[in-house]
Parts: structure tokens; C-alpha cells; sequence
């Protein structure tokens, strides 16, 4: 991890570029749970070089905005969950099953058929094309298993929190392999703990913590009120605060990251998680207004009343994917330069 306090860090996904994908296609559904080969403009046979080439420019535009702990950007994902999700054993990948989404509506979604298992390792390329094009701390990112449990169909177990082990099973074997690879901190994304606290309450702290089970390295689970972007397609409004967060301290987990620029969350609830660094949203992905340094400064400084400035991350509310390139920049760099104000105060 950078030594240096107040490190800057992306949550995950920067925006991939027009000519490798139909950002049109992509703006106007739901995230895809199951595969959404349709969105790639780039031929099949020239799809992974272009991927390639996309992933190296996002790590640069992180570097040059100047953020710290930077990630691939998450470019050859369709989602951030169903590349994962579908690459399981025990999934059928040409009969999909459905699922409600996070806003209420039915979405495609992976069918469970069969034992959930990892046959091989899925983002070791990613992290290795990543560490090979950075020298700075570098984060890679999986869907959890609560999360992808909650967007899968199950025609197998017929117990869901059966089906939520298997998956931290395959996910452990996964985090083991992204840090033998060389990553620096491995994220685990469950927006669906706030979407379906109650089921949460009762096993996800659990699930999550058998993923982890063991690993070694720093880890991170990012948990938001979704996209910016869907939830102002579908007119859908965030909520002011979590349901289910204080829980977290629980897990064995490092960082807890959370959104509160666009909700304009209570950062009191910061007090709850007092074992844990937190990776705070301060860049607010529903405006399209890029910040100034010094809002950015203000809102790392109203978190600082509640947390330490050693366990204080400031990162954007959450994955910038549906963003325009020009505004995500603009964004981090804000970002970096608000944070730099604050760590300066600190330091005088």
C-alpha cells in the first residue's frame, strides 16, 4: 500500500473507449448478469489485443490524473460481475435463468445446474497485463458471493446459502491466485448486501469471510446504492444511508468501500467501522460538473472528523464505466488534487 496518507484509489472501472465498444447499447439496459458479447465493436479474433490495448491507456490516464492505487479499469468486462460469474463450473451458459434487479426489474441471469466450482483461474491475465504496466499499487476486482448469489438462478441447491459457500469457495481459490499473480489488493464488489440487507443480515458477513479464508495480501469489499447512470435511467432515486454497513466491522475483510458523495451519506456511520480502512466516495458520479480540488478537499475533511487520516482512502462514489473518458479524467484528477490539499494541511 502507498505510505504516503490520504492514498487516492479508483473503485474499479474506468470507461472503456468508444471504438471497442457500443456505448449506446451499453447505457440504455440493465448491467448484464450473463454474457453481452453484443456490446463489442472489435471482431472476435482482435477482441482481446484490442482489450489489451484499452486496459494500458485507462492505467494512464489513472496515473496521469494522478491517482495512487489504480486498477485495470475493468475494460474487458461487460459487467462488473458477469465475466466471473459465468466462467464458473455448475452454470449453463446458454439457458439463462432470471432475477430481479436491484431496481425492481427482471434481468438474465445465470442458472445454477450444478455444483458451483472454479475449473481455472479467471483475471490472473489481468493482473499480470496490470502489474506489467504500473509500478504503483494495483487493485483487481471479482464479484463476491453473496452478490452473484443473489443474481443467479438456482436450480440445483435449493439453499441458498449452500450455493453462497460454494461461491466463496471458488472465490478463495480465485484472491489466492490474483495475488500470486501480483496484485496489491484484491476487491471484492457486493452492492447487493445494501440491496437485499435483510438476506445479508443473516449470512453474507459469513460468506465473506470464507472467502477470504486464509488469503494473504490486502483486501477491500465495495458495497454502493448502484450505478449512477442506471438509477437515473430507470428515474430511480439513492437512499441517504446504508442498511447494512456497521455489520462489516465484523468481517475479516481490510476495506470497507462505500459511496456518500451523490447521497450525501451521514459520514457519523464512519464511527461504526472503527477496524477498518475505509475507501470513501468524495467524487460524486451522478454529476456530470467535474469537481473542484477543493470540494473534493472539503468532503475528505468532513470525513476526517470521524476517521483517521491513516485509514481514509478517497476514491469516486463508485465505477465510473458509464462515463464519458473526458469527464472520468477530469474527475480523478480533481480527486488527486483535493487530496493533495488535505494531506498538505495535515503535514503544516
Amino acid at each position: 500500500m502507498p505510505e504516503k496518507l490520504l492514498p487516492t484509489a479508483v473503485v474499479g472501472s474506468y470507461p472503456q473507449p468508444d471504438w471497442l465498444i457500443d456505448r449506446s447499447n451499453l447505457k440504455t439496459r440493465l448491467p448484464p448478469r450473463i454474457r453481452a458479447t453484443e456490446i463489442w465493436r472489435i471482431a472476435p479474433e482482435w477482441l482481446e489485443q484490442a482489450q489489451d490495448d484499452a486496459t494500458i491507456v485507462a492505467i494512464c490516464d489513472m496515473e496521469r490524473a494522478g491517482i495512487d492505487i489504480v486498477t485495470d479499469g475493468e475494460i474487458r468486462r461487460e459487467s462488473y460481475s458477469n465475466r466471473v460469474a459465468t466462467a464458473l463450473g455448475g452454470i449453463d451458459t446458454e439457458n439463462h435463468g432470471l432475477a430481479m434487479d436491484r431496481t425492481g426489474q427482471p434481468n438474465p441471469v445465470p442458472r445454477i445446474v450444478g455444483k458451483i466450482t472454479r475449473r481455472e483461474p479467471i483475471g490472473v491475465r489481468d493482473v499480470e497485463l496490470l502489474r506489467a504496466n504500473s509500478d504503483r499499487t494495483i487493485k483487481i476486482t471479482l464479484p463476491g458471493p453473496f452478490t452473484m448469489t443473489q443474481q443467479a438462478q438456482d436450480d440445483f441447491y435449493g439453499d441458498e446459502r449452500a450455493a453462497a459457500s460454494d461461491y466463496a469457495r471458488a472465490v478463495n481459490q480465485e484472491i489466492r491466485d490474483l495475488f500470486d499473480a501480483g496484485a496489491d489488493v484484491v476487491q471484492l464488489d457486493e452492492p447487493y448486501m445494501q440491496a437485499k440487507h435483510e438476506k445479508a443480515s443473516r449470512y453474507a458477513v459469513d460468506v465473506v469471510n470464507e472467502a477470504l479464508d486464509g488469503v494473504s495480501g490486502t483486501t477491500a469489499l465495495h458495497m454502493c446504492f448502484g450505478y449512477a447512470a442506471i438509477h437515473e435511467w430507470r428515474g430511480i432515486g439513492k437512499p441517504d444511508a446504508y442498511s447494512f454497513l456497521p455489520e462489516l466491522n465484523d468481517s475479516i475483510v481490510d476495506q470497507i468501500s462505500i459511496e456518500a458523495a451523490q447521497p450525501q451519506l451521514d459520514l457519523e456511520i464512519l464511527r461504526q467501522l472503527p477496524d477498518k480502512t475505509i475507501i470513501l466516495g468524495v467524487i460524486d458520479n451522478g454529476d456530470p460538473e467535474v469537481e473542484t480540488p477543493e470540494i473534493v478537499a472539503d468532503r475528505i475533511r468532513g470525513a476526517l472528523q470521524h476517521v483517521s487520516a491513516d485509514r481514509l482512502i478517497p476514491a469516486p462514489d463508485c465505477g465510473m464505466k458509464y462515463m464519458p473518458r473526458h469527464i472520468a479524467f477530469g474527475k480523478l484528477s480533481a480527486l488527486a488534487r483535493g487530496a493533495a490539499i488535505v494531506r498538505q494541511e495535515i503535514a503544516s
